[in-house]
């Protein structure tokens, strides 16, 4: 699986927490071995086509999209501005 960043993605990736961050790169690698993990809870987001969101923690959300054999990370971050913004 390949992955790629959005600069959003980028960008809200840099304001997190060390910890939040290797949360993120868990969750991401997880992902990587098995999109249907149970721990990710991943879900298509209510009133897009193509906008997934999937868990890193309890409070922790990335979104993503997929593009072929490409998985595009969108955004990342605290679950409410995360998914206002995926």
């Amino acid at each position: 699986m390949n992955f790629r960043r959005t600069a959003r993605f980028e960008r809200a990736y840099a304001k997190l927490t060390a910890a939040q961050a290797a949360r993120v790169i868990e969750a991401i690698d997880r992902f990587a071995n098995d999109p249907a993990h149970p721990s990710l809870r991943v879900k298509r987001m209510q009133g897009t086509a193509n906008i997934w969101e999937a868990r890193a923690s309890d409070s922790l959300r990335f979104t993503f999209e997929r593009d072929g054999d490409v998985v595009v990370l969108r955004n990342v971050g605290a679950h409410d501005p995360t998914l206002r913004r995926p």
